[in-house]
């Protein structure tokens, strides 16, 4: 946790904002500070107003009179401009106090790793998903910026641990945890969502489970139907009472963060942000209780939840594999996520997937030839593997299928299960199981003597792997964001694949304004950067950071800089693989926005950090 919270300060301290950044840290401000909910409802709010209070200790101006704040709906990214780079603010302070809440709530998650493995695996090899996660590049990237992939994970991993703390040992105390860790999770990812039919699928098993274990020792002429009724009963009650408390905590938690939100702005508001969602009696639901004072908090979590839905429909403009489109592709997720995990990682995930196969074959062999119990046994004593290894599934599913294609961070909360999973069958493969097959003393010995030289071996081939984990997260750092295991790119070759928020996200504003001044400062260069082109993507503002009289800003239908004497040009990664990308089937771009012009001679004369090149036209 130390090492993940040094990594992650220091890369807080040089990364610029990053995209989503421009709207979540005026948006958590305007929550603690106003009590006022206009920005940003799309996402919950847990994440931004603890990055918001910080913030509060600072002597900051926002602009509540102007334009986005004052007439714009949902006018977040232009508040989120003037508020950092418009206002006098000091906008890289803004942005470094902001980002303690996520680190605080990335380390939460890393500790919470290590005490649910420490239950299933023991304490020793509870390290090692715990030390995946923490120097894991897209944990510590997305671990550190104001936005709500981390936050998705926590809340998914603390809601399922107590929701299955509650299943293994029912009673009132683990129900109000269960509930209050549900809401949390709502609180902190609309994807959390998910946990609804997830745990009523969960309970449903559960209690197969529970009816086939107990089948034989119930009384089959007056006990079977009233004992399972009742049990079925009392475990959906139980469902519904965790639900109930998780959505009054989402209610509680909204409540002061609307009181300040105009009731007649926020019907407006809700109206025309849900004006194209489908089927319509839902906007209209949600319109009606933003007009009902008793309800209006809840509303404002139902138009996030909403928003969300409808933009998973309408997809996102995203390059991959040298294709652009908006419509996604089914293997986008199972490919960013070989390029972006590391190595050594990937090679532990493989090792226990082929023995969890091959396990499972053999298992799958004695219940059919043998008639075991395996299955039962399994589902008995290892109920929490098989939560996690469902919700994995599920999420799998449900992301494939999806149209939003935004980036490895997306299945987030899916690594720190496949971790634990994985962890768990290495630890197996290590265990000596073969004594209790023989009885011949002599022999047992020769046998502790071959699994101990085994066991060595494996030590070696495992403490190589985490030596490579740690040396990958060292040589990554600061550039977190922009890493790709060496088999696509690395850190910096991986753009060619990927880019968005798995390489570009606008975090190197600072590092092209480091470049120029210190090509200026060096008097051994023949051409110093008088005015400088900019396409730039990402929360920096270009000309607060290099001037005003420095930036001229710049996109591909413009043409050539050189025409207006401007010899230099910075262009963000993502905007020139968006440029340059083949148009997939029914994805339309002009001609005059694919920098058709920065061609041959033009390559890149240097880069800015990963993500920014920089061009030298004359």
């Amino acid at each position: 946790m130390i090492i993940a919270a040094l990594f992650m300060f220091g890369a807080s301290r040089e990364d610029s904002g990053i995209m989503d950044e421009l709207a979540h840290i005026p948006a958590g401000y305007s929550y603690v500070r106003f009590l006022d909910y206009r920005l940003n409802p799309e996402h919950p709010p847990l994440v931004k107003v603890l990055s918001g209070i910080p913030l509060l200790f600072q002597n900051l101006n926002f602009p509540t009179d102007r334009d986005p704040w004052a007439k714009e709906i949902n006018g977040q990214w232009g508040a989120g401009s003037q508020f950092l780079y418009e206002s006098g603010n000091n906008a890289d302070q803004i942005i470094f106090y902001s980002r303690i809440g996520p680190i605080l709530l990335t380390l939460l998650l890393i500790l919470l790793v290590y005490i649910w493995s420490k239950e299933l695996i023991g304490r020793w090899w509870a390290l090692l998903p715990a030390f995946l996660v923490a120097l894991n590049p897209t944990f510590l990237a997305h671990g550190h910026y104001v936005t709500t992939d981390i936050g998705a994970a926590l809340g998914v991993f603390l809601g399922l641990f107590a929701f299955l703390k509650f299943l293994e040992s029912p009673s009132r105390k683990r129900l109000i945890w269960a509930g209050l860790a549900f809401g949390a999770a709502q609180l902190l990812k609309f994807s959390a969502f998910l946990l609804v039919p997830y745990f009523l699928l969960l309970t449903a098993i559960f209690y197969l489970v529970s009816v086939a274990h107990d089948w034989r020792t119930t009384d089959p002429a007056r006990g079977r139907f009233r004992r399972f009724g009742i049990r079925l009963y009392k475990y959906f009650r139980s469902v519904f009472f965790i639900f109930a408390i998780g959505y009054a905590l989402v209610f509680v938690v909204y409540i002061p963060l609307t009181v300040n939100y105009p009731i007649e702005k926020q019907v407006a508001d809700t109206e025309f942000l849900l004006g194209s969602f489908t089927p319509r009696f839902l906007p209209e639901f949600t319109v009606w209780l933003a007009g009902a004072p008793v309800f209006r908090a809840f509303a404002e979590y139902l138009l996030g939840l909403f928003m969300v839905f409808q933009r998973a429909v309408g997809g996102n403009n995203v390059y991959f594999l040298g294709d652009v489109s908006s419509s996604g592709w089914w293997y986008y997720f199972p490919l960013a996520f070989l390029m972006k995990e590391p190595i050594p990682s990937l090679i532990l995930i493989f090792l226990a997937a082929l023995l969890s196969l091959w396990k499972w074959v053999k298992s799958a062999f004695r219940v059919i030839f043998l008639r075991g119990n395996d299955v039962l046994d399994y589902f008995t004593t290892r109920f929490a593997e098989f939560a996690m290894l469902l919700f994995i599934v599920i999420y799998w599913a449900s992301s494939i299928t999806s149209n939003l294609n935004i980036g490895v961070r997306h299945i987030l909360p899916t690594l720190p299960f496949i971790y634990i999973l994985t962890a768990g069958v290495v630890k197996n493969w290590f265990s000596i199981d073969k004594l209790d097959r023989f009885r011949n003393f002599a022999i047992k010995i020769f046998i502790v003597y071959q699994e101990i030289a085994g066991v060595s071996i494996k030590a070696v081939f495992l403490a190589l792997l985490l030596v490579w984990y740690l040396v990958g997260a060292v040589f990554a750092a600061p550039f977190f964001l922009s890493y790709f295991n060496p088999l696509f790119g690395g850190v910096r070759g991986g753009y060619q694949y990927a880019v968005d928020s798995n390489y570009d996200w606008g975090q190197d504003l600072k590092r092209l304004a480091q470049y120029v001044e210190q090509v200026n400062n060096d008097d051994s260069h023949d051409n110093d950067i008088n005015k400088i082109a900019i396409d730039y993507f990402g929360a920096g503002n270009p000309k607060y950071y290099l001037g005003e009289d420095m930036v001229e800003y710049w996109w591909s239908a413009r043409g050539n800089p050189l025409n207006e004497d401007i010899k230099w040009l910075a262009v963000s990664i993502n905007g020139v693989q968006g440029a340059k990308g083949r148009p997939a089937p029914g994805f339309i771009r002009k001609p005059e926005d694919e920098y058709r012009w920065l061609a041959e001679p033009y390559k890149p004369y240097a880069r800015a950090g990963t993500s920014i090149f920089i061009y030298k036209l004359e």
